[in-house]
């Protein structure tokens, strides 16, 4: 305890003044920084002294103590968390149908290894091993086949958009 006491003394001036600037309120910064110190009887277990010197350690707790304050504060508009959703379902399914198409108009081969490493999550190799082929083949096919695939959903109109960079 009167180690603790003593780190008190010592730091809770500089942790304070710390904290304030990034909360910029300060009763909430007394308050937080209260917190640290009460939490630094397990939290101290954490720090090295090769690392970083106490000073520095302590204040960096003290930081994310003050941003994980401000976090949960912050409040969240509800008029601007929900969206009018009216039709999305209707928008999706009918992208799930052009990408169905899209990978019936290609090759059963590339299909197939485009439905195995995307849908199954098998990596090249795997797929080669599972399809009797080289991995270069499949890298081929894997390739020829997203080629086609995005060729298809333009000619579809149902292209992902991609931003252009500037």
């Amino acid at each position: 305890m009167s180690a603790l006491h003593f780190l008190y003394v010592r730091f809770a001036d500089d942790v304070c003044g710390y904290v304030r600037r990034i909360v910029r309120d300060s009763h909430e910064a007394e308050d937080i920084t209260q917190n640290v110190f009460g939490k630094l009887m397990t939290a101290i277990q954490k720090y090295e002294p090769r690392d970083v010197p106490f000073a520095a350690w302590i204040l960096r707790v003290a930081r994310n103590s003050a941003l994980d304050h401000l976090r949960a504060r912050r409040q969240i508009p509800v008029e601007e968390v929900r969206t009018d959703d009216e039709g999305a379902e209707q928008v999706g399914f009918e992208r799930s149908q052009c990408l169905r198409d899209a990978l019936w108009r290609l090759p059963d081969e590339q299909r197939e290894v485009l439905v195995l490493r995307h849908l199954a999550g098998l990596s090249p190799g795997e797929i080669a091993r599972r399809l009797g082929k080289t991995e270069g083949s499949i890298h081929g096919l894997h390739h020829r086949g997203r080629a086609a695939l995005q060729a298809a959903l333009r000619e579809m109109d149902a292209a992902p958009v991609i931003a252009a960079s500037g």
